[in-house]
């Protein structure tokens, strides 16, 4: 179980762009998150995807509370959680290739450089990226190609969930299609849950076992 308890967060604690949300995700399940752009969706996808501390509330993970953390939460704990977000570019080290952005959760864990190659490879390759491709930088790819890189990160280390927030937003709707296709062929194999955040109704309601609205989970 995942669960979002009361959660108040933001950058200023003042005013805080998150107040009192509270959301469960039963194992396996997909649920789509919607709410219009400035509501506080993406705090709270960081908040659950361990990269932002609330201000109050919690995150309880498999009857786990996740606390005593200052900023991010420590790596060994974010593992469980897999996160994609909606600009590529702004969540991937432009110095790095395509296979070492991959392999970057795999070998700050400590897999050695044989092993993490090889996953990340593995893992490319579901994404739908092979060849020269993995070779490049971000900027020699295109957005779509940049995504699957992200996502093919979030998923290298089998993470039990995951959050992809506007994960689409950017990209086509082939491309769109299959990312949307790699998340339910990791979550039938590994039975994963998802929070997709969005504010496309259509998607969401096609995509996830069931789609709340912001101003049901959260208060003004």
């Amino acid at each position: 179980m995942f669960e979002l308890r009361d959660v108040t967060a933001g950058y200023d604690r003042r005013e805080p762009v998150v107040r009192g949300a509270s959301l469960t995700i039963a194992p396996g399940e997909a649920v789509g998150l919607l709410g219009p752009s400035g509501c506080g969706k993406s705090t709270l996808a960081k908040v659950a995807a361990l990269l932002h501390r609330p201000a109050a509330g919690r995150v309880v993970i498999d009857g786990e509370p996740v606390n005593g953390w200052r900023h991010a939460a420590p790596r060994t704990l974010r593992t469980a959680v897999g996160v994609v977000f909606q600009q590529p570019r702004l969540s991937a080290d432009p110095r790095l290739r395509l296979r070492e952005v991959i392999a970057e959760p795999l070998r700050a864990v400590g897999r050695s450089r044989a092993d993490a190659a090889a996953r990340a490879l593995e893992t490319a390759e579901a994404v739908g990226l092979t060849g020269e491709l993995l070779g490049r930088r971000p900027h020699e790819v295109s957005d779509g190609q940049l995504q699957r890189a992200c996502l093919a990160r979030a998923l290298v280390l089998r993470p039990r969930w995951l959050v992809c927030d506007e994960m689409t937003a950017m990209l086509d709707a082939s491309t769109t299609a299959a990312l949307v296709g790699v998340v339910e062929d990791y979550r039938r194999e590994h039975g994963a849950g998802l929070l997709a955040v969005g504010h496309d109704r259509v998607l969401l309601d096609r995509w996830c076992d069931r789609t709340v609205e912001w101003s049901r989970i959260a208060h003004a």
